[in-house]
């Protein structure tokens, strides 16, 4: 990562974390109905209108500047991405992937052959002592 990107992706953590706090300190639109029963919301630091426009104004500056910053990183993502195109690096053809993806065509010498073990008859019937299990009596289908 240059330095440009470094300190961008910082800029673009430290508004994420801003803009996230800001808009936690925001009131729904409820809130403001205590006021009128006289929660005493007109006291306060930024005037009886509250901070509503205040926190709303830093807000929207904090989502342009997220925007802008983040626009400003995928510009210096594709101009990297392009100066990689241009070093040389050998691609793949068509050709050469239908070869890698299309299975192989073997002869196997044991074509008929399985791994699967046969049963005896006794084994298919349950074997040596099933009587004994419980639920001996299994019916065959």
């Amino acid at each position: 990562m240059s330095t440009v990107e470094t300190i961008l992706m910082s800029l673009l953590v430290l508004d994420a974390i801003a803009l996230t706090v800001l808009v936690m300190l925001q009131q729904g639109k409820g809130a403001d109905v205590g006021a009128a029963f006289g929660s005493g919301s007109s006291n306060t630091m930024f005037g009886s209108v509250g901070t509503t426009s205040f926190l709303t104004k830093a807000t929207a500056w904090l989502a342009i500047g997220f925007f802008a910053i983040a626009f400003g990183l995928a510009a210096l993502a594709k101009q990297r991405a392009d100066s990689v195109n241009m070093l040389g690096i050998p691609t793949v053809s068509e050709a050469t992937m239908e070869q890698l993806t299309a299975p192989e065509e073997r002869v196997d010498s044991n074509a008929g052959a399985t791994d699967v073990p046969v049963l005896d008859d006794q084994d298919a019937a349950g074997g040596a002592g099933a009587e004994d299990a419980p639920g001996g009596d299994i019916p065959e289908l």
